[in-house]
Formats: C-alpha cells, structure tokens, sequence
C-alpha cells in the first residue's frame, strides 16, 4: 500500500488503476451514500425495538441476538431501496453505470468483547477477498452506519500488498461455499465450523492502518488488500455496509491487482449487477473467471 486519497479527483479509470496498485481511497458522505445509511438505520432500529443497537448485547443472549440478525440482515440485503442507493453512490462518484457492475450490499456487525464473533456476526481474520473466489479486478467498498473509533474498525495490513502469505485458498471454491456452508451462517454460535480460506503461516498485523471515516463515509479498496476486523473492546458494536463493483472493460482485459497468493476456484461474477439496468455480468465473461475445483491430494 503507497498512499491514502480523499476524495481525490480521478476520473472512473484512473481510479480504479490507483485502486489496483494498493492504494485507497476515501470519499466523504454522499446524498445516496447517506440514504443507504438511513435505510439501513431504519431496519436495525425496527429490529432491536427499544434497545440500543449498538449495546444490546448486554440485554439479551447471544442465541437471541444471533436469531434477530438473521432475520435484520438479509431484510437489509434484498431490500429493493438498497440497489437504488448502491446506484446512486455510483452516480454521486462518476462511475460508469453502463460499465460498472455491483453486487448486493451486505449489513455487517462486530460486536464488543467476543459476544459473538461466529457464523452471522463472523469477526473476520486477516485475508484477502481475492482468497474467496472474488476476480482480481474487484473493488470492495465499506462504510459505517453509526459513529466509529479505532477500536470497532476495519485494519488495513500493508506489508503484504506485495508479500504472499501461505493460505488455505486452494479449498475454497464459491460455488461449492454457497451449496454447503453460506446458508448455516445463522447456527455458528461460540465457534464457526465452516472452512474459510485462512493464513498457514504466523503473520505480522503491524504495522497496520485503521481507517475512521464519517456516517456514509466510503472506503474504497482493492480486493486484494490484506484486511481484519479489529477485535472490539469498546463496549459498543460496531455496524457498517459493504459491496464490491467490477468494471466490465476491466473484467474482460483481465485487468486489477495482481495476484500473488490466490489459488481458489471458482468465481463470484455471477453476483453481479449492472448499475444502468441491473442485468447480469455477460456469460463469456462470468465463464473466463469460473475455474472448477481443485482434485482432492491425498
């Protein structure tokens, strides 16, 4: 990782270039940016009722918490107020809407002192994206929803831009994830079973850059950036947004960030929508990044 930009002024293509050299890129709050925050509000403060989102956790158990978030977060996802929202982001920022191509935003929680880091409410540790299926030329966007500090944020680990790390991302494979493990999210409760592509090695988290940006603020980053969930100890859960944009162009000149450590199969290309119309990434182009799965070693 080289630099932070804010709110630098790129037009779509120089962006992304500075987006797959391992720069980020931080945009202040816009109208549509703001609207998805408000919606997203909306839900969580029907869902929690007269609890505080942000500390209920200390009002009731962890299989009752783990339960409302199973209902709140797919809600949020498959509300159809959101894509119009993620569509106005792109257009606030001058992205291509006829190029660029999204996938549906997703409600994230970290809650405080290990209440629950499993399944629902995973506590994500060190990895890239791009150990999860997703192509080399995606840009992965976050934002908060409430008021954050350094100690319930994102962590950015920039020594390993351009260091490989030994990982497990030769078993993962997304559609295979989707059949068999997406689904139970909800009942990994104290400890997540699933197999998620992880380091094999001992890392260095620091240095590290933790990003703290304003309610609708975004971050943008490539998919292949190193990033954590900080381990929360605030005493207050944190609560934020996430989507990822590919560009078609890009997709089909296999542009992005390099690769250096991925070995996964599969693809995630089919999530994608375009942003004029909401139609599906071309099916050449999914077919280019759809690997089959690697045979089984003894």
């Amino acid at each position: 990782m080289h630099s932070v930009l804010f709110d630098p002024k790129l037009d779509d293509g120089g962006r992304r270039r500075q987006i797959y050299d391992g720069q980020l890129v931080i945009y202040s709050p816009t109208p549509s940016s703001l609207a998805l925050v408000k919606l997203a509000r909306t839900l969580i403060e029907e869902a929690f009722g007269t609890l505080d989102p942000e500390t209920a956790q200390y009002r009731i158990s962890v299989e009752e918490y783990a339960a409302l978030l199973a209902k709140l977060k797919p809600a949020f996802i498959h509300h159809p107020e959101a894509k119009t929202c993620i569509q106005g982001i792109l257009r606030d920022l001058a992205f291509d809407l006829g190029e660029t191509y999204f996938d549906v935003p997703r409600m994230r929680t970290a809650t405080s002192d290990d209440y629950l880091t499993s399944g629902i409410a995973y506590a994500f540790h060190p990895h890239r994206d791009t150990w999860y299926s997703a192509p080399q030329c995606q840009i992965n966007w976050w934002m908060p929803i409430y008021e954050i500090e350094s100690g319930r944020a994102m962590a950015f680990h920039p020594r390993y831009w351009t260091r490989p790390v030994a990982n497990s991302s030769r078993t993962y494979n997304y559609a295979e994830w989707n059949r068999t493990s997406r689904f139970a999210a909800a009942t990994q409760i104290g400890k997540d079973t699933r197999v998620q592509p992880r380091a094999e090695e001992p890392m260095e988290i620091d240095p590290q850059l933790r990003v703290i940006c304003p309610v609708g603020g975004i971050v943008l980053f490539s998919a292949a950036q190193m990033h954590s969930t900080v381990p929360n100890s605030t005493g207050r859960t944190r609560f934020s947004i996430d989507f990822r944009t590919v560009d078609l162009r890009d997709a089909r000149a296999r542009c992005g960030a390099p690769n250096i450590d991925s070995q996964c199969t599969g693809t995630t290309m089919n999530d994608y929508l375009r942003g004029a119309d909401l139609s599906h990434l071309p099916a050449d182009v999914i077919e280019m990044y759809d690997t089959a799965p690697h045979e089984a070693t003894a």
